[in-house]
């Protein structure tokens, strides 16, 4: 609940606020992403990785012209730090390079689609009607997987997710594509540019890929013998907890409207 409170008026005026709200959740990603790998003795680097992440965010939200130049440079400096490791006797700096580069990558560029789908056309409403479906489908496949669960999609990743819980996750998500695109062109801001049945698939999409983003960051703790990726959020884990299948369907999301809707 606290986090929907200071969540819902970022999403909804944007701008400066909004990205303050997930630079914090992609920059402290990036912390823990790190911190992970560091726990079995890799060692990507910190100021690279978590600069690069800041650098992408910022310019994917207000200066998008810079934005691939941004991630270039992020890419050659990394090269450039771990070149300069492997001379002075780093041994494993290959690997530590390939690491910096996929924090890099995977949260600083492929999770600033945040930004890319809050900067839509009446992209506050579009940003609610993804992580939504997402947030449904995530509820219902926590609850319904925990209750019923009995087989197991993936126990050396996940051994908790179950495809009966990934079931009522594609479905709630379904059934929640639907309503909240009625209730968003009925009462919201859409004003009828999605139909319902778009909605659907929206959701059922929603409910089926961004699991993998769940199954992804589970793979990287699983790696390093951690639990979760800190303990910064009381009773939620860490920044890339809360995140992993948010990546996902941000840019699934966007995807889909810019190609289908849009």
């Amino acid at each position: 609940m606290e986090l929907a409170a200071i969540g819902l008026p970022a999403i909804l005026f944007g701008g400066i606020f909004y990205y303050l709200l997930m630079a914090v959740f992609l920059i402290g990603a990036a912390w823990e992403y790190i911190n992970l790998f560091r726990a079995v003795k890799y060692e990507p680097q910190f100021h690279i990785t978590v600069g690069g992440v800041a650098l992408i965010t910022i310019t994917r939200m207000f200066f998008p012209v810079y934005a691939q130049p941004a991630f270039a440079a992020s890419i050659l400096t990394a090269m450039a730090y771990h070149l300069v490791a492997y001379e002075r006797g780093r041994d494993q700096s290959a690997l530590d390079f390939c690491i910096t580069v996929g924090g890099i990558t995977y949260i600083g560029w492929i999770g600033s689609y945040f930004f890319e789908l809050r900067n839509l056309e009446n992209g506050s409403w579009w940003f609610m009607l993804v992580m939504f479906c997402i947030w449904i489908g995530d509820s219902s496949a926590y609850s319904i997987g925990r209750a019923y669960g009995k087989h197991k999609i993936a126990p050396r990743i996940s051994p908790k997710k179950s495809w009966e819980g990934y079931a009522a996750s594609v479905f709630t998500a379904t059934i929640g594509g639907m309503f909240f695109v009625y209730a968003f062109t009925t009462y919201g801001g859409l004003k009828g540019d999605i139909t319902i049945w778009q909605g659907a698939i929206l959701g059922f999409i929603l409910g089926a890929f961004p699991t993998l983003g769940d199954f992804g960051e589970s793979m990287f703790k699983r790696q390093s013998g951690i639990k979760d990726s800190s303990d910064v959020i009381p009773g939620h884990g860490g920044f890339f907890d809360r995140i992993d299948s948010w990546i996902w369907g941000a840019v699934i999301g966007y995807y889909f409207l810019v190609w289908f809707i849009l």
